[in-house]
């Protein structure tokens, strides 16, 4: 199907997400399916506030199935398995010419299962699979005998999930769609009392309470040492409302003037502003590739949750630019290694020498290429390989 054609006849999609982050690339996708469509394609399923302002009637609330963490799930689990049971049964009523799954895999791939078990001939699709290439690939092939599309958010994803029989797409990670979120550095300056040639370091521990407590004391001892060797330097600490309270008690007597942000819209800007970042390894790792602001990344976790998982871990990288280049274009340390010695002396180069900085900022450039950056946008790649792939059935079916 050519981006311009639309479908013969009406196509009938259900789109099934298990929480906000999910819904969000719903949304998004609804929004794709329905510009490139129009009336001609019918939405139905389970999401939040992003699907519903695209015009889908949820089957049940998404706070159904929006819970993380052991003790907030156990309660739910008869629930949620419910809500398993009733989009599965939905999808056999109404026979979708596909139905999307869309992340949340604990949940999602439940209702795959199920229903691809009740009747294989109703075809699946996964958009944003698990990162089963970093550990247990085995689960790859497990998942085609229940998915017949994944849309891929990296390029080595493609290959890796083809390798197992599955059938992959790559459609481009939607944090690209943020880039041009990331201004207002200049301003930011201006309102925190921060002159232009001030040098600025962002210091990004994450968002969960224990990223909070294994990476921020380290993240503060290698702030020190960096302002040793860099003067006037300045933090900046974006944060999220659930931990800020304990971030910005962290940050009392911080070795360098600070300023803690929580506005999403400053996070960009805080970006724009920095000269380097010191972060978590996660999705704001990318979020700064695709800024260009030169960064080194970071990870610790608990020693036994460390022993168990480490064996299992079997990727060269964890930083996602270094993985899409092959090769260590951001300095990362993990557990042991990220000491704040180690971090500091990677930082340093990127605030006192420009061609340190400039040379890791081609690569995130190269990176965010990479990533789609440049091309159509991830959710209308998505929703094009989706009515591709309903034509293809289509026409499977009429010969």
């Amino acid at each position: 199907m050519s981006g311009a054609n639309l479908p013969a006849t009406p196509v009938s999609l259900m789109l099934v997400c298990g929480e906000p982050s999910g819904d969000q690339l719903g949304g998004q996708l609804m929004g794709a399916l329905r510009s490139l469509a129009g009336d001609n394609v019918k939405i139905t399923g389970v999401g939040g506030l992003a699907m519903q302002a695209q015009g889908l009637k949820s089957l049940y609330p998404l706070d159904d199935t929006a819970v993380m963490g052991l003790r907030e799930v156990v309660p739910k689990i008869p629930r949620i398995l419910a809500r398993v049971r009733q989009a599965r049964d939905f999808a056999l009523q109404t026979r979708p010419e596909a139905v999307i799954l869309i992340d949340s895999p604990d949940f999602t791939h439940r209702i795959a299962r199920s229903l691809k078990r009740a009747d294989p001939s109703i075809r699946t699709i996964n958009y944003v699979a698990p990162q089963v290439w970093a550990m247990r690939a085995y689960r790859a092939r497990t998942m085609a005998s229940y998915f017949d599309l994944v849309l891929a958010l990296l390029p080595f994803e493609t290959p890796f999930f083809e390798k197992y029989g599955l059938k992959s797409v790559f459609v481009g990670h939607p944090v690209i769609e943020r880039t041009a979120r990331v201004k207002g550095g200049a301003a930011l300056r201006a309102r925190l009392g921060i002159a232009n040639d001030t040098p600025v370091l962002a210091v990004l521990p994450g968002s969960r309470t224990n990223e909070i407590r294994f990476l921020l004391p380290v993240f503060r001892d290698a702030v020190r040492l960096i302002a040793e060797r860099v003067p006037g330097l300045v933090t900046l600490l974006p944060t999220v409302p659930h931990v800020a309270a304990r971030v910005r008690e962290a940050a009392q007597n911080w070795p360098t003037p600070i300023h803690v942000i929580e506005s999403e819209d400053d996070k960009f800007a805080a970006f724009d502003a920095a000269n380097a970042a010191l972060a978590a390894s996660g999705t704001v790792t990318t979020e700064l590739a695709l800024s260009r602001t030169p960064f080194v990344s970071a990870y610790r976790v608990g020693a036994i949750t460390y022993a168990l998982g480490s064996w299992m871990f079997r990727l060269p990288y964890f930083t996602l630019v270094n993985l899409l280049l092959e090769r260590e274009a951001v300095p990362e340390f993990l557990q042991s290694r990220a000491s704040a010695e180690n971090l500091a002396n990677a930082v340093i180069p990127l605030l006192t020498n420009a061609d340190a900085a400039n040379r890791q900022i081609a690569d995130l450039e190269e990176a965010a290429r990479k990533l789609g950056e440049g091309g159509e946008a991830p959710a209308l790649r998505a929703a094009r390989a989706i009515l591709d792939f309903v034509e293809t059935q289509r026409g499977a079916r009429s010969t």
